[in-house]
Parts: structure tokens; C-alpha cells; sequence
């Protein structure tokens, strides 16, 4: 398999997903503001939409959209628990939480990256963002991870946008268990490795 990815970005969630799941793969460098790969090829041929994350499976078929490749790599090796089995009430709670993420959190700071954005804009960007964290936090409370005391998929991509805060002026510090967990996924070693394998970690 083939993870397009760029530093940072959302793709980084999958990243981790498969450094966790042991599965054999390689991580292609997809620039975000060239669109162009590191061998000149244009990513637009690869995904018209552009962005990233990308993944090319074995048979030449490409999934786009983090939550759906997140959840077809933890299928792939049901033992790792990186998602819970299809059809009980813990692969919904799963799915729930990547559609939260994807749409409260994830789409929320898009607009304090974006240059266009009116200044007085982002304040209101980052209340909204506050606000959905102030719930997060609530549900970490007594817990490890999203689901409990297994580390899903969900993790990863809680992880990979929290990330964002300290570079859109977002103060989470306030959010004890937030930050509780964001250090612990940190110390994974699979999450290490994918963030030196993106340059993120020295």
C-alpha cells in the first residue's frame, strides 16, 4: 500500500493507523501547496480533488477521506483492535466519533489556516472550536482513549487535529484530560514513528 501524505495534515492520522497496524506500506511525500510529488508528478493525476490523505491499495484501487482508510486498515488486522468488529454498537460508537472529529473539530480549522479568512472571523472559529472541546474533555474524563481503555483509530485522528491548536492560537491547556491524553497517545511508539518518519519529532 501507498499513504500520500503531507506533514502534519490529516494524513497523519493514517499515518498512525498503519505504523499500528505493522502492515507493510510506503509513505509518499504529497506536497499540499505544489500538488506535485517529490518525482514531479502532478497529485491531481493521482487525486483530482488534491488533498491529502490518499491510499493506493495493492490492487491499484485508491481510497480518499481519512475515516473510511482509518477503518479499511484497522479491518485488515482485526487483532490490533484498531476498530471494533463490524456490525456491534462499538464500530457505530467508532464511526461516530470520526464523523465528529471529521465534521465539529477537523472542518472547524479550516479557517484559521486559510489566509482569506477575515480577521474577525477566527475568534468566532476558535469559540466554536473551544466549545467542542470543553465536551471532548468531559467525555475523556475516567478514560484512556475515545472508546475506553483500547487505542481505535479514533485516537489517532483526535490526536492528528488537536495537534492543530498550538498553531491556530487555540489555548487547550485548560483541558486537563485533553491533554492527558494527547501526551499519552504521543508516548505510542507507533505515533512516534510516524511523526519522524513526517519530520515532526527530532
Amino acid at each position: 500500500m501507498k499513504l500520500f501524505y503531507s506533514p502534519g495534515a490529516c494524513s497523519l492520522s493514517p499515518h498512525i493507523v498503519l505504523e499500528e497496524s505493522g502492515l507493510p506500506y510506503e509513505a509518499i511525500l504529497a506536497s499540499t501547496k505544489s500538488h506535485k510529488l517529490q518525482d514531479g508528478t502532478d497529485f491531481y493525476t493521482l487525486n483530482p480533488l488534491g488533498y491529502v490523505p490518499l491510499l493506493e491499495l495493492d490492487s491499484g484501487e485508491r481510497l480518499r477521506e481519512g475515516p473510511a482508510i482509518v477503518q479499511y486498515v484497522a479491518d485488515q488486522v482485526p487483532d490490533k483492535r484498531l476498530a471494533p468488529p463490524a456490525g456491534t454498537l462499538e464500530r457505530y460508537r467508532l464511526q461516530e466519533w470520526l464523523t465528529f472529529i471529521g465534521t465539529e473539530l477537523h472542518k472547524s480549522y479550516s479557517p484559521l489556516f486559510k489566509p482569506s479568512t477575515p480577521e474577525e472571523y477566527k475568534p468566532i472559529a476558535r469559540e466554536h472550536l473551544d466549545k467542542r472541546y470543553a465536551w471532548v474533555d468531559e467525555q475523556l474524563a475516567g478514560k484512556t482513549y475515545l472508546l475506553g481503555e483500547t487505542f481505535t483509530a479514533a485516537d489517532a485522528y483526535l490526536f492528528t487535529v488537536t495537534g492543530w491548536a498550538k498553531f491556530t492560537g487555540l489555548d487547550l491547556s485548560g483541558y486537563e484530560h485533553l491533554q492527558a491524553f494527547q501526551a499519552r497517545v504521543a508516548a505510542r511508539p507507533a505515533v512516534q514513528a510516524a511523526l519522524k518518519a513526517e519530520g515532526l519529532l527530532k
